[in-house]
């Protein structure tokens, strides 16, 4: 009995190990990302901020860009869940002011880097997509739920979020004010009657 303890007990500890080590390099990456860009980004870097062996984040990530993608697509969808209370405009203002917090972060300036470059290289373009697309999921949800209750007309949760994070983005660039609370109710309360007015309900 004792031998087939010895033995269990190692194969809980690498499945452990081998997620902490994955998530130590995909933010090692995303941090490289917002210093130097998605083209400046080096596997030798990334292994050494993250403290591994660079044939690690080879055997992981064999794709540069499947890299980046992961790594910011696992940041969005950490930081930008949304919330259902029942009171959609309540959500939509946490939902900005959670986006706003983002943005300042590693993963946020690599996210922002992606977004600055998407217009210049075909390959940047499909991963900001990607981390789009996975980064909406919750909002989707949430959207979805509002639409099924009647808070809202039914309309395009993609318009519908650059609408609202748009402004956000803006004042990031800005960096000369901090955006608030006060700023996101007022950007939640002009969309949400932009979209009532335009398709009713």
């Amino acid at each position: 009995m004792a031998d087939h303890s010895t033995d269990a007990t190692p194969v809980r500890r690498p499945g452990g190990r081998t997620a902490r080590l994955r998530e130590r390099m995909l933010a090692a990456a995303t941090e490289l990302v917002a210093q130097h860009g998605i083209g400046g980004l080096r596997y030798e870097e990334v292994a050494e901020v993250a403290g591994v062996n660079k044939t690690s984040v080879y055997r992981n990530w064999p794709d540069k860009v499947q890299l980046v993608t992961d790594a910011l697509s696992s940041f969005a969808a950490d930081t930008l869940s949304v919330n259902d209370s029942g009171d959609l405009r309540a959500d939509l203002v946490d939902f900005l002011m959670a986006l706003a917090d983002s943005l300042a972060t590693p993963q946020g300036r690599a996210l922002l880097a992606v977004v600055t470059s998407a217009w210049e290289n075909t390959e940047m373009h499909e991963i900001l997509q990607t981390v789009q697309t996975r980064r909406g999921e919750s909002l989707r949800l949430r959207v979805g739920n509002a639409i099924e209750r009647g808070e809202l007309p039914p309309v395009d949760v993609q318009f519908l979020t650059e609408m609202m994070s748009g402004p956000v983005h803006l004042a990031h660039r800005r960096s000369r004010q901090p955006f608030t609370r006060k700023d996101a109710e007022q950007v939640i309360d002009v969309v949400l009657a932009g979209v009532r007015a335009v398709y009713g309900g």
